[in-house]
């Protein structure tokens, strides 16, 4: 992604003397920030689809409004480097993710430009070199912000849409063999339970039928898995006082020590034994990939409106050849593993009206992040 930044730099001129120009402007403009916020957010709630795809309506508007402050501040004082590169690549994951329709970037974009043109006009003379200078920075910087935006936005969505027809395929397949499955399974669990009826003395034989049973339960449980991927059972919601579940869930990861500072009693409404198992899911992971010797760390904050939970760990990381299919079923890189853990996680969360997102944490290894809304209704 860098590199196609530093290509769209030289296709659109964007050099040493514009990020001079921009920096000379913030001290001028960064007052102003607030007000174009507000303007910028009442353009957009005027619009019934971007109101909409705003997630939790117009709850978030006062948290977004600092956002893109912040944004306004990192446009004008960079640094423009890799690190400023996946800010802006990951408001366009975003924005596929809340299904915000492509159009609205780009008019987004414009109401940004026009009112920081306005803005600069008013400290700047337009006709003079800095005024063309600052004017023209402007505008190439909001080019190559735009550019990327739009870019990964067309990225994901194709991502997307790819992982909903895998997903569509996926659901096919094992709907229609999943069932059948069981069958011989049954099968060979009453055979097995015939032969152990029987009295032996061969230790050999009475380990390999141990052994087969045990294959047998973890095959019914992979089965049940995968199709708890594809059903729509109903949610048992209620109070859950998550703070509680987290720590009850940490402790029955018997893998290995995980730090967990217990903040206040928080409470959300959701499914208990699912959301646990999200946890468990999350925590059996980092385990494995941290190691004996390892670090795990698991932290639950929140906001007024939501939860965060994170995960993260020592281990390696994840694997570039699987992250963008990281929450996608049968796709794993543990040794032993099936692919299923993350794929639950996602589900359970996105029907409590969550998300969750994996990232490289402070630990060197993989964090998890999960957010849940507190409000109900959500």
């Amino acid at each position: 992604m860098f590199a196609l930044f530093q290509e769209l730099q030289r296709y659109v001129g964007f050099g040493e003397a514009d990020e001079r120009a921009l920096k000379a402007l913030h001290p001028l403009l960064c007052d102003s920030f607030p007000a174009v916020s507000e303007v910028f957010y009442e353009r957009v709630l005027q619009h019934a689809d971007a109101r909409a795809a705003l997630t939790r309506g117009e709850k978030h508007v006062g948290q977004l409004k600092g956002t893109l402050v912040k944004w306004m501040n990192e446009l004008f004082t960079g640094p423009w480097d890799q690190a400023y590169v996946e800010r802006r690549a990951r408001i366009g994951r975003v924005h596929v993710q809340i299904a915000l329709p492509q159009h609205y970037m780009v008019s987004a974009m414009n109401v940004v430009r026009v009112e920081l043109r306005e803005r600069i006009a008013l400290v700047i003379d337009e006709r003079s070199p800095e005024g063309r200078a600052a004017r023209d920075a402007l505008e190439r910087i909001c080019d190559l912000d735009l550019a990327l935006m739009l870019h990964t936005y067309r990225e994901d969505l194709e991502q997307s849409q790819a992982r909903s027809e895998r997903l569509s395929t996926f659901g096919q397949l094992v709907g229609s063999i999943g069932h059948e499955l069981r069958n011989p399974l049954g099968v060979i669990e009453t055979s097995l339970y015939v032969l152990k009826g029987r009295p032996s003395t061969d230790e050999r034989t009475l380990k390999h039928l141990e052994r087969i049973g045990q294959q047998v339960v973890l095959a019914n449980e992979i089965i049940t898995q995968l199709l708890n991927l594809i059903r729509d059972r109903p949610l048992n919601r209620g109070k859950v006082e998550l703070a509680q579940l987290v720590a009850e869930a940490i402790a029955s990861v018997p893998e290995g020590p995980v730090s967990f500072t217990r903040p206040p009693p928080l409470e959300v409404t959701g499914d208990a034994i699912q959301l646990r198992q999200v946890v468990v899911n999350l925590a059996q992971n980092a385990t494995h990939f941290a190691g004996p010797e390892g670090r795990v760390e698991v932290c639950l904050t929140s906001t007024p409106t939501e939860a965060t939970l994170t995960v993260d760990d020592s281990g390696p990381g994840i694997d570039p050849s699987i992250r963008n299919r990281l929450f996608e079923p049968l796709v794993t890189t543990r040794p032993g593993g099936v692919g299923l853990g993350l794929a639950l996680v996602r589900r359970v969360v996105e029907r409590h009206g969550g998300k969750v997102a994996a990232t490289r944490g402070p630990l060197g290894g993989a964090r998890f992040t999960v957010t849940l809304p507190l409000e109900e209704e959500a």
